[in-house]
């Protein structure tokens, strides 16, 4: 092991017996040892000590530059040497570097989880006696961009018969002014009946050309062949389903259909309908929903007159699930399960209220969707078997038909 000759200060040494100054003294005398460790590290490393004429020299000497350092003492600054035609390397930060690297991916899993970066300043200040300001928080966050990115535009390779969309706005700063922009979010059913999030953009509105947008990109990563399609009945968003899932079924959700319906009801008659409506959901097949349907116009087309207009004109495409055997129903006739995730999503977004940018909302959203994709993996949402039969059924039966 390499001797050093370590030359200290008799002004420093004095300050470790001042009871005042004597952590202050202790951090510099700490500073001192480690800056001349440095430099005998470095005279070894160039084979040569500072002007010194050598055969043996490698490199020349180009400066320093300093490194805060946060000890258990205090912070302290080092001035690591700086090589021309060669590089400095040196062991004494490996610990310091993973304890930063965790730092940082805990304070990264601090933004995913809600915690604002006003009191990650705090909490980073009382663990290690140093303050991270905001606006470095945010840019140690920036190394979940590839991370996110990676995510958001892979291929979809699988079949995915079944997708769920919709929408939730969010704040976003933009040129000096607060706007409110949609997070636009597709999780669908693969072949193997896990759940996936299979998309997610940030627009303007929920424009017809937004949604057109989205879906394009959806289907260029390779999203095609759907068989069902549920969402709300957004104007904009329905005509850019029909659009560009030509084929596919289209299922309205019914929870949201069911608040529209008694939204037009006279309260006192609420409960009655609602019991009504679920009778109608739940109906074994198409038949007995219509006739259903029957029954419950008759019953209230003079009680509750508009909610029974909205009931006969949405019954058919709030029913589509119904093509569907009876054990897939339940779980794609609406859009609760992405309901659930929107929950998610905001109670991180209401820790943010107001992004700063677009790159934020993308960055931990973004990470807030993997989090979940991951937890779906796991486990298995529909049995695809009895579903994969029955459309082989089908075609068969349509091509007997057919010849």
């Amino acid at each position: 092991m390499a001797q050093l000759n370590i030359t200290l200060d008799t002004e420093l040494l004095h300050g470790l017996f001042t009871k005042d100054s004597k952590d202050e003294a202790f951090s510099k005398l700490l500073e001192t040892i480690l800056n001349q460790v440095l430099l005998a590290q470095s005279a070894e490393q160039l084979g040569a000590g500072p002007y010194e004429r050598s055969e043996d020299r490698t490199a020349y000497r180009n400066g320093f530059r300093d490194r805060d350092l946060t000890t258990r003492i205090g912070s302290i600054t080092l001035k690591i040497p700086r090589h021309r035609n060669g590089e400095f390397s040196t062991t004494m930060f490996k610990r310091y570097q993973r304890s930063e690297q965790a730092l940082i991916l805990a304070m990264i899993e601090m933004v995913i989880n809600g915690v604002s970066t006003r009191k990650i300043e705090n909490i980073t200040e009382e663990l290690c006696g140093k303050s991270f300001s905001k606006s470095t928080v945010s840019k140690l966050c920036e190394h979940l961009d590839p991370i996110v990115s990676a995510f958001r535009n892979r291929p979809l390779e699988k079949h995915y018969p079944f997708v769920i969309v919709d929408a939730i706005y969010i704040k976003v700063r933009e040129d000096s002014r607060v706007c409110s922009k949609g997070l636009l979010i597709a999780t669908a059913v693969n072949e193997t009946g896990h759940r996936e999030v299979i998309g997610f953009q940030l627009s303007n509105s929920e424009s017809e050309t937004s949604w057109g947008d989205f879906f394009s990109d959806l289907k260029f990563r390779g999203l095609n062949n759907v068989d069902l399609i549920a969402s709300d009945n957004h104007k904009g968003l329905v005509k850019a389903i029909k659009k560009h899932f030509q084929g596919a079924t289209w299922q309205r959700c019914q929870t949201h259909f069911s608040r529209n319906i008694l939204d037009k009801t006279p309260k006192k008659h609420q409960p009655e309908i609602k019991k009504y409506l679920q009778s109608i959901y739940q109906a074994r097949d198409i038949d007995e929903a219509r006739r259903l349907l029957s029954e419950t116009l008759e019953a209230f087309e003079v009680l509750a007159p508009k909610a029974m207009t909205t009931l006969e004109e949405g019954f058919e495409d709030v029913m589509a699930v119904m093509s569907l055997p009876e054990k897939y129903r339940k779980r794609l006739r609406t859009t609760n399960s992405v309901e659930r995730l929107n929950q998610e999503v905001r109670r991180r977004d209401r820790v943010i209220r107001i992004y700063p940018n677009e790159a934020s909302v993308i960055r931990l959203l973004g990470s807030v969707l993997i989090e979940q994709d991951e937890k779906w993996s796991s486990r298995k949402y529909l049995d695809m078997d009895e579903y994969y039969q029955f459309i082989n059924e089908q075609k068969s039966a349509k091509d007997q038909s057919a010849a």
